[in-house]
């Protein structure tokens, strides 16, 4: 069996591009320019979708069974499953007040700003968490059999924004993903 974490890995990395994105756009919004609100809205909405109902699953099941191989990190990684929860509600609000805006809805910019910036701050730092201190114990201590059950733990389906075959809802959020990488 390769790697998994090679595969977590390219995921984190895939999803710091999109919350770099999202900062881009909050950074305008600070500044009083006009962000790109429909950008943000797919942004979220794929960070909602994909991360939060076959990622993050497939990482809780990797943290229980890591936690039973390795006693001392139990605490670290339940926090890590709670931080899922704290993310994906962090981002459910964070949807919704996006949606408000562009169907019209005044909320003060402050407000958006920092419902975003909450989620960002929460997201950027699980991540991180993760890339440092689960990674590495996940590829030293889980067996073929553990990365078995972590891949069968989320539902079936291929990333529709990253997988070979984009969904036609994330076209525009591709052509910017593929702007960015020309500009770096």
């Amino acid at each position: 069996m390769s790697d998994p974490t090679v595969h977590w890995h390219a995921e984190h990395a895939n999803f710091s591009r999109l919350l770099d994105m999202l900062q881009k756009e909050l950074d305008a919004f600070h500044d009083g320019r006009d962000p790109n609100y429909d950008l943000m809205v797919d942004i979220v909405t794929y960070l909602r979708h994909f991360p939060d109902l076959h990622h993050h699953p497939r990482e809780d099941v990797a943290f229980a069974r890591l936690a039973e191989r390795d006693a001392s990190v139990s605490l670290a990684l339940q926090r890590l499953r709670q931080e899922h929860r704290v993310i994906a509600a962090a981002g459910e609000h964070l949807l919704k007040t996006l949606n408000e805006v562009t169907s019209g809805t005044l909320i003060a910019r402050a407000v958006v700003e920092s419902i975003a910036a909450m989620y960002l701050v929460y997201y950027r730092h699980h991540i991180a968490e993760e890339e440092k201190e689960v990674l590495p114990r996940a590829a030293k201590l889980l067996s073929d059999a553990d990365w078995k059950a972590v891949l069968a733990a989320g539902p079936a389906g291929r990333d529709p924004l990253f997988g070979d075959k984009g969904d036609s809802g994330y076209r525009e959020l591709r052509r910017h993903i593929v702007l960015e990488i020309h500009e770096a």
